[in-house]
């Protein structure tokens, strides 16, 4: 029935968008029809009430510290635009969630960090520090930025849905309606801001900036991933696009890889469904046909749709592969040994990745040392055709790093 469709089409298209299933039973398919689609009606977003702006903007000129928290919702062209606008004439800091990432240039210097954990890393302290938190296009099927507390620091929710309330997330004020014209009545009727200060929270961006940059040059093979994310961001150009599978890279990614524009990282904070990098990359690669692609998987997402190769062979893609092998289950590694239980059952074996990319018409890489990977994925970016990069990585200090080594130097700054 045509309204049907036209009900799935608005759905799909209406904030916030997204896929629609439409099922048909089969004696419904098989008939004939001669009815038409119903076209598009004349349709606006609703924008914020003028009282709701007022009651932002005053908290704001009342603020001495707030920051910006960008997530999945202010990931529009006309959003990101107002929201460097209002960056650069305020010089407010900002943090982007995980699908908040590009959506304002991460090279800014008002940025502060992804918020790629949720709690203890130096993004952490900044939202602390701040006495304001202007939260953009908050999806709450994103794992939280920051959990909020009684009596802790209040919240500004601008979005096109009012707030899901839940025990870490229960803003003081709602600005409701389109983000875009939201941020720009915000931006326009702030005009004292002259008493922002904004030494603390620039100084643990600092100490962020230098501990990023730490291991970017790091020797060691296998790989490891701080060094593998500074050679992907330095054989990409700003347009060029990372599809993430799902896996213990995916954190080092949010964290350390500088997005210069949106949907130039396309990672998946909500479901993270394994297996979702590689047809991902794909789909990036048909929309984006001259655009240098990348997908990243871990050894056990790959190997839940490697038989995709197939396809981006017979379409004749232009696409490099790179899957980092640990052998094991990385991410759920990691998160056993955060919890203190013993490591088990995540070791497996991998066939000859190689030899496996090979059968499928695809050219077959293997890395052998830490310097041999960036000109590696520079030729295989380079060269037309479905490249899969064999990349073995050690994973053997995320606990130290992520969930203790960060913390201790956040709390230091």
């Amino acid at each position: 029935h045509p309204s049907r469709v036209r009900e799935a089409v608005r759905l799909a298209e209406e904030e916030k968008p997204g896929a629609v299933h439409l099922e048909l039973p089969e004696d419904i398919a098989a008939e004939q029809t001669d009815s038409l689609p119903i076209p598009p009606s004349l349709s606006r977003r609703p924008l914020a009430e003028y009282k709701a702006i007022c009651a932002a903007v005053e908290k704001l000129r009342a603020a001495r510290s707030p920051i910006l928290v960008i997530g999945a919702g202010a990931n529009r062209k006309m959003t990101a635009k107002v929201l460097k606008q209002l960056i650069d004439k305020t010089g407010i800091p900002f943090v982007t969630t995980q699908m908040g990432k590009g959506v304002v240039d991460e090279r800014h210097p008002r940025f502060l960090g992804n918020a790629a954990l949720s709690a203890g890393d130096f993004v952490h302290r900044a939202v602390e520090a701040a006495d304001l938190i202007v939260n953009v296009g908050h999806d709450v099927i994103e794992k939280p930025p920051f959990f909020m507390v009684r009596g802790g620091t209040e919240v500004i929710h601008v979005n096109f849905r009012s707030a899901e309330v839940d025990p870490v997330y229960f803003p003081q004020i709602e600005v409701v309606g389109d983000i875009a014209n939201a941020i720009w009545q915000i931006g326009e009727a702030l005009d004292d801001t002259a008493h922002w200060d904004f030494t603390r929270l620039l100084a643990i961006r600092e100490a962020n900036e230098a501990q990023v940059a730490e291991g970017a040059d790091d020797p060691r093979f296998p790989l490891y991933p701080q060094r593998l994310v500074a050679d992907v961001r330095r054989a990409l150009p700003s347009q060029g696009i990372v599809a993430l599978d799902n896996g213990m890279y995916k954190i080092w990614f949010a964290r350390n890889y500088k997005a210069h524009m949106p949907n130039t990282v396309l990672l998946d904070n909500a479901l993270a469904t394994m297996g979702a990098g590689l047809p991902s990359a794909m789909a990036a690669h048909l929309v984006y046909p001259d655009r240098p692609i990348v997908a990243v998987c871990g050894d056990g997402g790959f190997m839940m749709n490697s038989q995709e190769l197939e396809t981006a062979v017979r379409l004749k893609m232009n696409l490099t592969v790179i899957i980092l092998r640990d052998n094991g289950y990385g991410m759920i590694r990691w998160k056993q040994s955060n919890m203190g239980f013993a490591d088990f059952g995540l070791d497996y074996g991998n066939p000859d990745f190689v030899h496996y990319a090979e059968a499928y018409g695809a050219h077959g890489h293997r890395v052998d040392s830490a310097e041999g990977f960036l000109p590696l994925l520079e030729r295989c970016l380079g060269t037309p055709g479905v490249h899969v990069i064999d990349c073995p990585v050690d994973y053997s200090e995320n606990d130290r790093i992520l969930n203790v080594e960060l913390r201790e130097r956040a709390l230091a700054v």
